[in-house]
């Protein structure tokens, strides 16, 4: 005779409503006029917001100056890696036909740079950058050691090719006078790149905190050099290099390298006249066949000059208005079908 098995009543799941699957459920059924009212909803929201994007895009003041080959001589002395101790420096003059108002904004603009390569994006030290240990370089591949196998600091392809060009805007009211634009080189960086992601190490003097590490190949000078005027704008905290860090998805970008201090000459932004910016150049572009541009811009609440989100809002309004049209359409065709098939 089969002996009954038995079970282990303490492996049993709790007599629960949920672990017994008792809970109650609910099905949502929408009538045709709520999901007709929803997409109708939407597509007004879409097309609203869309319309008020893109007049804000087209609101903002915007010059773009392309200096790759105005300073043609420049980027034929940087090619030759040999003249990287040699200072190059070209002036572009330019006319603003309109005054810039309110809070003017100086971008550097890159053509052709691939800061979004797989490889490239890896190769930094997110510890290094936080300040924990300025010797870790692990992931910094092919920029960890120098050639006497010196930790580099800041380590990996990111921070080697960190834009460099010295930009100088002035206005020129006169043939004879020459006002330096004020521009302010702080509070440039996301709050949390600042603030979060990078900090120095805990030490009094810069130069201490970074002893035993040497600067990338690329660089003119180490990284407690960056700017010796400002003790908050030095080392990984300084504001060009956070900037640089957080890499662009495309080939083409702009990265926020100014803003102007609205004082004296230039309280309600910049005036209309002629003006020249002075470029000191050391950043490469001709290598990979890229350009450099510098921008000029003011902005909205809504942000920098781009139509992208205004179309992007603009078309999928659209679309839902055509399916709220479309699902009406068929909604009309199958009410008026009989309910009974005719015999």
């Amino acid at each position: 005779m089969e002996k009954t098995p038995q079970h282990d009543l303490s492996r049993l799941p709790d007599n629960t409503a949920l672990k017994q699957q008792n809970l109650p459920a609910q099905q949502l059924h929408f009538s045709a006029t709520a999901v007709l009212s929803i997409f109708f909803a939407t597509g007004v929201f879409c097309l609203c917001m869309g319309i008020i994007l893109i007049l804000s895009a087209n609101s903002i003041q915007e010059i773009e100056i392309n200096y790759t080959k105005i300073c043609a001589n420049c980027a034929k002395l940087r090619e030759d890696a040999f003249n990287f101790d040699k200072e190059c420096n070209c002036s572009i003059p330019f006319y603003l036909s309109r005054e810039m108002k309110g809070n003017v904004y100086m971008y550097y603009k890159l053509y052709g740079f691939h800061q979004n390569l797989y490889r490239y994006i890896l190769s930094r030290s997110n510890s290094q950058l936080a300040g924990k240990d300025v010797m870790a370089v692990e992931d910094c591949a092919p920029f960890k050691m120098s050639h006497n196998k010196t930790p580099i600091a800041p380590c990996g392809a990111i921070a080697n090719s960190m834009f460099n060009d010295t930009i100088i805007l002035s206005y020129n009211p006169t043939s004879s006078m020459h006002i330096k634009v004020p521009m302010l080189s702080s509070e440039i960086t996301w709050w949390t790149d600042k603030y979060v992601k990078f900090h120095n190490p805990h030490y009094t003097n810069l130069a201490d905190e970074f002893a035993g590490t040497t600067k990338p190949p690329n660089w003119p000078k180490p990284i407690y050099e960056l700017d010796e005027k400002d003790p908050k704008n030095n080392g990984f905290l300084n504001d060009d290099l956070i900037v640089w860090m957080r890499t662009a998805a495309f080939p083409t970008f702009k990265k926020l390298y100014r803003r102007l201090i609205r004082t004296h000459h230039f309280i309600k932004g910049l005036p209309a006249g002629n003006y020249s910016f002075n470029i000191t150049y050391n950043f490469p572009v001709t290598r990979f066949q890229g350009e450099k541009s510098v921008v000029l811009s003011t902005q909205t609440q809504y942000g920098s000059k781009s139509r992208f989100l205004g179309l992007a809002y603009t078309v999928t309004g659209a679309v839902t208005w055509l399916a709220s049209f479309s699902i009406m359409a068929i909604h009309l065709m199958k009410k008026r079908e009989p309910f009974f098939p005719k015999q």
